[in-house]
């Protein structure tokens, strides 16, 4: 593909290893709805949850890498995994070689500046794949901002797969669900506050919310980040400037766009059309 030209605008990039981030793609587009958007799903290596930090990071580039080549100016890594795994490394190493006027951000400091305002016991849940929780990354994030909060992760390993396949508001959903549910809270009855720490993980809501007592709030990544991309924009205008805003969607998927189109229809309230991307 050709290189293009790198003060032309683009639209926002928005990665994540399959389908999950297409909910935070909804949310960013409830609140900025005049930009335009790039999704790319690598369907065909997903899911990221359970790889080394290594494989993460030399797929997340490779994807970073692709944006660019789109045109894109600002890329948001929607994926859990890719922004604990991968996030760091790019925006410290790779980016000042590749281009220092790009930009790539994640879904994990956001939320972590929130979680701030939420919590009023101190104690907190994070309920992400392995992945996410091996690398201790919200207890790392906010440990810097809320060094007072304690932070309680829990690897649900089977939730993504309920979603991508259909299962998620099936009553066998409810076994994995609730014992998960139940070890976040035996661990640390003093939490008053969960984290959502994966992008499928809102289409289980209603079933996390059954065995959940009612005191305790769920923060769900999509409006988080949406706000906190709209603070940053109107922050730093010059990134804002290169952000074409047409109102328009592509999808990309490195596997099957007729399967991406149709399990999108899981995520998101319309109908749309995917291309393939080879990175």
């Amino acid at each position: 593909m050709e290189k293009t030209d790198p003060d032309r605008s683009g639209a926002v990039g928005i990665f994540d290893s399959g389908y999950g981030g297409l909910t935070v793609l909804s949310g960013i587009k409830s609140v900025l709805p005049e930009y335009d958007y790039i999704y790319l799903g690598d369907n065909a290596r997903a899911p990221y949850g359970n790889r080394s930090f290594e494989r993460v990071y030399e797929f997340t580039l490779e994807a970073v890498k692709w944006f660019f080549k789109q045109g894109c100016h600002l890329v948001i890594l929607a994926c859990n995994t890719a922004s604990a795994k991968a996030l760091r490394t790019i925006q410290q190493v790779n980016l000042p070689q590749i281009d220092p006027e790009k930009r790539v951000l994640g879904v994990i400091r956001p939320t972590a500046e929130q979680i701030g305002l939420a919590s009023k016991s101190g104690h907190i849940g994070v309920m992400g794949t392995e992945g996410t929780i091996q690398s201790k990354s919200y207890q790392i994030e906010i440990s810097k901002l809320h060094p007072h909060i304690t932070v309680i992760g829990e690897a649900c390993p089977m939730w993504v797969p309920l979603v991508e396949n259909r299962e998620y508001d099936k009553p066998g959903a409810d076994y994995f669900i609730k014992q998960h549910v139940d070890n976040l809270l035996t661990r640390d009855p003093q939490i008053d506050t969960i984290i959502l720490g994966c992008t499928h993980y809102p289409l289980l809501m209603e079933k996390i919310r059954r065995y959940l007592p009612e005191n305790i709030s769920i923060i769900s990544q999509g409006e988080v980040v949406a706000y906190s991309l709209k603070d940053y924009l109107r922050r730093h205008p010059e990134i804002d400037e290169k952000c074409t805003k047409g109102g328009t969607t592509r999808y990309f998927t490195t596997d099957s766009p007729d399967k991406f189109t149709h399990q999108a229809s899981i995520f998101l309230e319309e109908q749309i059309v995917a291309e393939y991307a080879m990175l």
